[in-house]
């Protein structure tokens, strides 16, 4: 008999809920919130009433899809942390409310471990996902982690960013260039017309696996001042040029700790996941290093590398399985680690 799972994810400024019935997708609503455009990011207040406004029809809209009633799902999966405390508070109430009123159990999800378990996202039966024990780089605009994955509830932290993450070296980098929020997604645009090789810029030299992209940011910033006060004009003349150099720094930045682990496990099945891992440029790397050293690597789907319920609800099932579930009383985390 299959198992099925509503998925709620809330933890930033979308609001998404999907069903899966034994990891295969049969729903995934997503609502964006374009409010925090004019802003050059997220507002925490504005984010938690946009959550507020769209959680019941986004999850009434998800059940529809599926082709499903209430009743027929099996336990409900919900992102309790980490996120902004307004919005994680929105559908961790939303989720404890309807897990009463079902009589069913409730699995409180870490956010970043729906990521690393997007792979296991099934269209069909067919689907294959990954092998364990992988390596996976997490990367996003809070974090940027090295993750063994022994298991679907086993995972052990290798390396993470001690400073900024690599998306949001992306994001604060791109607003210095005058570019709107969000700003990687544009880089990752300009940089395809640009020269990688034009620019240099700082790159950390930080022990273990480790990252720290704070270095590279100034070093960025520096070279703007620097430039601009012989050339007003520099910016928009090299915009395409500072795209891919500042894209490549980060790749190699991110490549570089991410390919020492890799030696040091002796790991032959890597993957990416989070929102940096939508980057053209750091998908080409992972599938190039992988065709050179004979890996087999998981490359998510755009659709499942942005915060979305399905990725919430398959790390739910497998905690589902092993009867891991979450008492109504337990709060929202804003900080945590895998």
């Amino acid at each position: 008999m299959s198992i099925t799972i509503l998925g709620i994810e809330s933890s930033c400024d979308d609001t998404s809920a999907a069903i899966i019935q034994d990891c295969v997708i049969k729903s995934n609503v997503i609502a964006s919130q374009r409010v925090h455009e004019a802003y050059g990011g997220v507002v925490p207040e504005l984010a938690s009433r946009a959550h507020q406004q769209n959680i019941v029809p986004v999850v009434s809209e998800a059940i529809k899809q599926a082709g499903l009633t209430r009743a027929n799902i099996d336990a409900i999966a919900f992102t309790r942390g980490p996120g902004l405390p307004g919005s994680l508070h929105v559908g961790t109430s939303f989720a404890k409310g309807l897990s009463l009123a079902l009589n069913i159990p409730l699995v409180d999800v870490n956010h970043l471990h729906g990521h690393v378990l997007a792979h296991f996202i099934k269209e069909d039966e067919n689907t294959v996902v990954p092998e364990f024990p992988y390596l996976c780089l997490l990367i996003s605009g809070g974090n940027s982690q090295i993750i063994k994955v022994n298991a679907p509830n086993d995972m052990e932290v290798m390396g993470q960013t001690i400073d900024d993450a690599a998306g949001e070296a992306f994001d604060k980098c791109a607003k210095t260039m005058g570019l709107p929020y969000p700003g990687g997604p544009i880089i990752d645009r300009l940089a395809a017309e640009g020269d990688a090789t034009k620019f240099k810029f700082a790159k950390p030299h930080i022990p273990g696996y480790n990252y720290s992209f704070s270095g590279l940011k100034t070093s960025f910033l520096y070279t703007l001042r620097d430039a601009l006060k012989e050339n007003p004009n520099f910016i928009e003349e090299n915009k395409a040029d500072l795209a891919a150099s500042l894209q490549k720094t980060i790749i190699d930045i991110l490549m570089d700790k991410f390919s020492k682990a890799i030696k040091d496990t002796g790991i032959k099945t890597i993957a990416i996941g989070g929102g940096v891992s939508a980057n053209s440029g750091v998908r080409a790397a992972v599938e190039d290093y992988a065709r050179r050293h004979r890996l087999t690597a998981f490359i998510p789907k755009r659709t499942f590398t942005t915060d979305n319920a399905a990725m919430i609800a398959v790390a739910g099932y497998y905690k589902f399985l092993d009867k891991k579930y979450c008492d109504v009383t337990e709060p929202p985390f804003a900080r945590v680690t895998i």
